[in-house]
């Protein structure tokens, strides 16, 4: 498989930022963010990407004239995000709906998209000229809750980059806002499902009652002080891709009574596996993998289709080092099996109680993994009239200063072949340990023994300084 172009340098030449407000007169008052979203380990940027081909149906449309348009008109609807996050007492965050506007950068780049590879995927070469870091935007408090930068190539097709405050959204909230912001720009006065903010729905009982173990925020000592990563500073960005044949050889690996699991479930106990090894931890140290559940169809009745917030909780599993890798492959498989189901309405709420009982606090960081599939929000349908996106999801790993978060997303590589595409952050010594634990578990197990290297290494990003920053506090 060819890989992408990472070393590839072009210039971006960006106009000034812009502060893009709703399009008519939107209500002036202050929502409180729910005690899910206001979390610490939510209180971060994300990006986020979409790139398009030229589409000769399109010819002398301006993209970036025609998402302005279109964004002006869906911040009618979720005025929020024209807003700025408020601190107030006991650390809650509220939206003061200002009507501000969101940041919006239009650009050229002198560049063609298939100068970037032959598949578009993380790392990106020069991402952040794509979305650019204006200076004084990146805070959770009073800054502009999005960025959004069009990028026009000189093949006719452009790159969509998003920067997003995570209090206000998760991946399915975002994915309604993206697909009422395609809906406007092809001519839709309204949008398809109606934006809902109810975020009371998650607030903390009165009085909080923890009822459930969580496991995910035990507060556990390390040696780095709250500093993330606790490991070289180092770190490469590599992704990988698994096709059919390859799912197909982690499920040899696992019992009769397990074939029935999901390609979710092998994936991430893989990843959790190899990248346990990689970083060779000690057997007898405790380590965690944590899955993002989706709530929202775990309440009854279930979240109304608009919510837009955060509405999921990451229960871990815990086990040692030593047990994870020694054992055989199908016990990690069934630790995340039985994970996914601890996730209910009561389980959300004692989150919410967590929270307000002890400070917001930070899920743990000590010698966690945590996944996040992404392949349902339908990011790559995301279609502003140049049809579908050639790549939509995550523009890198990780998660704000906590590098050590994967995606599943659905992806098709440059074979044409429907797969599942992982990006993930590693030190470099033991990013290549990790890529020979990954052909370690499948060279030997696919339906198709001649191809060397079933697991693709897709792109990497060599000798990223990846700069540690504090947890403690807003961000």
């Amino acid at each position: 498989m060819a890989l992408s172009s990472p070393s590839l340098v072009f210039t971006v030449q960006r106009c000034q930022p812009e502060l893009v407000a709703p399009a008519k007169p939107t209500p002036r008052e202050v929502k409180p963010l729910s005690d899910i979203d206001d979390q610490q380990g939510l209180r971060f940027q994300i990006p986020f990407i979409l790139f398009y081909g030229n589409e000769p149906s399109m010819a002398g449309k301006d993209p970036a004239k025609v998402i302005r348009e279109a964004l002006a008109q869906t911040l009618v609807f979720y005025y929020p995000f024209a807003g700025r996050i408020r601190e107030g007492p006991g650390r809650k965050l509220v939206v003061d709906c200002t009507g501000e506007g969101v940041m919006f950068i239009e650009a050229d780049a002198d560049a063609t998209l298939d100068q970037l590879g032959d598949t578009l995927q993380p790392p990106f070469p020069c991402f952040e000229q794509l979305l650019y870091d204006v200076p004084g935007s990146e805070g959770v408090i009073d800054c502009p809750l999005m960025l959004f930068q069009v990028t026009r190539f000189k093949c006719g097709g452009f790159a969509l980059a998003v920067r997003l405050n995570h209090t206000m959204s998760d991946g399915a909230g975002i994915a309604l806002f993206m697909n009422t912001l395609a809906e406007m720009a092809q001519g839709a006065t309204e949008p398809s499902v109606p934006p809902v903010w109810r975020r009371e729905l998650l607030q903390a009982r009165d009085p909080p009652h923890i009822t459930c173990n969580h496991r995910e925020y035990e507060q556990i000592p390390n040696n780095m002080e709250g500093i993330i990563p606790s490991y070289e500073n180092k770190m490469v960005l590599r992704s990988f891709f698994f096709g059919a044949s390859d799912i197909a050889a982690l499920r040899r690996l696992v019992p009769h009574y397990h074939r029935k699991c999901t390609s979710f479930d092998l994936i991430t106990a893989c990843f959790w596996r190899c990248r346990t090894k990689a970083l060779e931890i000690d057997a007898d140290e405790d380590v965690r993998m944590m899955v993002i559940v989706n709530a929202r169809a775990r309440f009854n009745p279930p979240l109304p289709a608009g919510y837009y917030g955060n509405a999921f909780a990451y229960p871990a599993a815990v086990t040692t080092a030593g047990k994870l890798c020694e054992n055989p492959f199908g016990y990690a498989v069934e630790l995340i099996n039985k994970l996914k189901g601890e996730v209910t309405e009561e389980y959300m709420h004692s989150v919410a109680d967590l929270m307000v009982t002890n400070g917001r606090c930070l899920f743990t960081t000590v010698r966690s993994f945590i996944v996040s599939d992404l392949r349902h929000f339908g990011f790559k349908q995301i279609d502003f009239g140049w049809g579908r996106a050639l790549y939509g999801g995550v523009a890198k790993g990780g998660a704000g200063p906590f590098p050590a978060v994967f995606y599943l997303m659905a992806h098709k590589n440059a074979k044409g072949e429907e797969g599942i595409l992982l990006p993930i952050w590693l030190p470099a010594k033991a990013m290549d340990k990790f890529a020979n634990e990954l052909d370690h578990m499948l060279i030997g197990n696919q339906n198709q023994p001649t191809d060397p290297h079933p697991i693709f290494y897709a792109s990497t990003l060599e000798n990223i300084k990846w700069t540690p920053k504090k947890l403690i506090g807003t961000q």
